[in-house]
């Protein structure tokens, strides 16, 4: 068995470091089962150093000119060589005891892809109140978070990758397809929770509620032309670190 960490990043020298970090300390859950892991980082074209950390911490460098989340996984996905592939986002970070569920999972043969609760170091009362709210939805939906999704390779190729047409909700419009190609075979999607994914809070430290509500707002007017412009989603789009 082969692993991919797939790690796309756009300008993350700040945080790339301790994902990295992370990511190598939760490895030991599939080593330890004598499994191969590599990681792939790809560089979003980042204008920092971004990509010589992650060649410092004996990552696979690739490169996606085009400044685009779906692109950057696929971009990513293309190059891993592992039987499943676990995206990591680059301000995130995974434990052991988060792999040693993925790998369970894996071993049943019954799970083709799966995802994880969040949590935040600080994420202050309305973050709070979204964690609740996101868990909840993820759970009952089987939807997963960006920042965290394990797939088997063969499926993931097998629907195409991520949506390269949508900037925002690419993660959700891939798992209905792949809900779909796994209902016939009798396997599932799963969302784990027994050890939630530390994300960044950076997102709501860096933008108001009022910037986050005009999104949402656009977003239910007119979800097409909201999720496929990158000038509609500022907040994923606009460079703040």
């Amino acid at each position: 068995m082969r692993i991919s960490v797939v790690i796309p990043a756009f300008n993350e020298q700040g945080l790339l470091g301790r994902t990295l970090q992370s990511v190598g300390e939760a490895a030991a859950a599939f080593e330890g089962r004598g499994w191969e892991v590599e990681v792939v980082v790809c560089d979003n074209n980042s204008t920092d150093a971004t990509a010589r950390i992650a060649q410092a911490a004996g990552a696979r460098v690739v490169f996606e000119p085009v400044n685009q989340i779906a692109r950057a996984r696929n971009r990513g996905a293309a190059a891993a060589t592992g039987d499943w592939l676990v995206f990591v986002d680059a301000d995130s970070y995974p434990t052991r005891g988060l792999f040693d569920e993925v790998a369970v999972h894996i071993c049943s043969g019954r799970c083709v892809a799966g995802g994880s609760t969040l949590r935040m170091e600080r994420p202050g009362r309305i973050g709070r109140w979204l964690l609740i709210a996101w868990n909840l939805i993820s759970r009952l939906a089987r939807w997963p978070a960006g920042a965290f999704l394990f797939v088997e390779r063969d499926a993931f190729r097998a629907v195409g990758g991520f949506n390269q047409a949508l900037y925002v909700a690419e993660e959700i419009e891939f798992i209905r397809r792949v809900k779909r190609l796994a209902r016939p075979q009798g396997r599932r999607v799963v969302i784990l929770h027994r050890h939630p994914l530390l994300t960044s809070d950076r997102k709501l430290r860096l933008y108001g509620p009022m910037e986050h509500l005009r999104f949402w707002w656009r977003a239910v007017k007119s979800p097409r032309r909201t999720l496929t412009s990158r000038e509609a989603c500022p907040v994923w789009y606009d460079g703040r670190r």
